[in-house]
């Protein structure tokens, strides 16, 4: 259900259980977070998802399970935070609940115009990942951050590129190819300029820490 491409220096990952809206397990979210863990190799790491919906975060049942509370949430978006390369969240549609943590941590999202976002964690009686409202509030600033997850607002496309939740909304046909383009330069670069420019955008000049919330 976890789909690895590896064209050169770019990896592409793609989540496909759309008959699920590609809910996760945790049998998934630890493919994930070992894929991410090893491709410090990669120059440029593309997530994206099968179907119509991105991710609609945990699977219920395992949620129900003991999921939502796992730390694998955190082993995954700390592995895509760590990335030396330029991560790129692709996002096919929808894209809800814990499945946030590993596009925030991304570099860049970009998204097709019917997807929307949400995280309605409080509804459902948990906390979101430790690391999650800090990143969120980092591009979006805290009011929002507090309307999608105390407010359990749902937005679209076109409110989450004006908020800063996305950088750019692209049509579906050309989401991946837009994806590439964006990679582009970090490919043609020495490896050492494009990790050294990542590393100099990061907060305090070193990889976000949820201990700090820097």
């Amino acid at each position: 259900m976890i789909e690895l491409d590896r064209a050169g220096d770019i990896w592409t990952i793609t989540v496909n259980r759309p008959d699920k809206a590609n809910s996760l397990t945790h049998a998934m979210l630890v493919e994930l977070a070992e894929i991410m863990e090893a491709a410090q190799t990669a120059r440029a790491v593309i997530l994206t998802g099968r179907g119509k919906v991105f991710s609609a975060g945990a699977d219920l049942d395992e949620a129900r399970a003991g999921l939502a509370k796992s730390d694998v949430w955190e082993r995954l978006s700390g592995a895509v935070a760590a990335l030396p390369g330029l991560s790129i969240a692709a996002l096919n549609g929808t894209l809800a609940g814990g499945a946030m943590g590993m596009a925030l941590a991304c570099d860049l999202r970009i998204a097709v115009p019917g997807a929307k976002f949400f995280y309605p964690v409080m509804k459902l009686g948990f906390l979101p990942q430790p690391s999650d409202p800090a990143r969120m509030a980092a591009l979006i600033g805290p009011a929002r951050t507090k309307l999608m997850l105390m407010g359990g607002q749902k937005i679209t496309a076109e409110e989450a590129l004006a908020f800063g939740l996305i950088d750019r909304i692209v049509e579906g046909d050309d989401l991946l190819t837009h994806a590439a383009q964006l990679a582009a330069d970090t490919l043609a670069a020495p490896a050492e300029i494009a990790s050294g420019i990542k590393e100099m955008c990061a907060p305090e000049g070193g990889v976000f820490d949820p201990q700090t919330r820097r």
